[in-house]
């Protein structure tokens, strides 16, 4: 489940992704478009910042723009930044795996092996899925991804 990390920084880079190339924007501009606590959107735009999502330039003219075009900045790359492991359950994490206390069997277990499916699918489209057709009001380049989920 996307938290709320997620969605803020989801909303603070589509804000950030209807500027022109050679524009930035402050984190108090970004939060008040949004309705984000400035606070909160700080610490979330510093994370995007360290990975390498957004560049931040000091003083006047300062604040936040986009490190690469929308076009290559990823979902799946964001929200794995904010939110950690995309899998429904730890055991079904393939970067973050921790075995259930309950699981005496993980490589048998019918519930990691359903929730690793739904991994897969999740992160199959969202790695797929760009920014710049993340902020698409027609929808229509996700819906091919859609369409294009592998049968498992």
């Amino acid at each position: 489940m996307l938290t709320k990390k997620g969605k803020y920084g989801l909303k603070a880079l589509v804000d950030l992704a209807h500027l022109k190339p050679s524009e930035t924007a402050f984190v108090s501009e970004i939060a008040q478009r949004n309705n984000i606590p400035k606070k909160f959107l700080d610490t979330i735009l510093l994370d995007l910042r360290k990975a390498g999502i957004l560049r931040s330039k000091k003083g006047p003219g300062g604040g936040y723009c986009l490190s690469r075009p929308a076009s290559e900045i990823h979902i799946g790359q964001v929200i794995r930044t904010l939110d950690g492991p995309l899998a429904p359950i730890r055991c079904a994490s393939r970067t973050a795996f921790e075995a259930c206390d309950d699981c005496s069997d993980p490589a048998g277990c019918h519930v990691r092996s359903s929730m690793s499916d739904v991994r897969d699918a999740i992160a199959y489209v969202l790695d797929n899925m760009t920014l710049e057709q993340f902020v698409t009001s027609d929808r229509t380049d996700t819906a091919d991804v859609h369409r294009e989920i592998p049968a498992i």
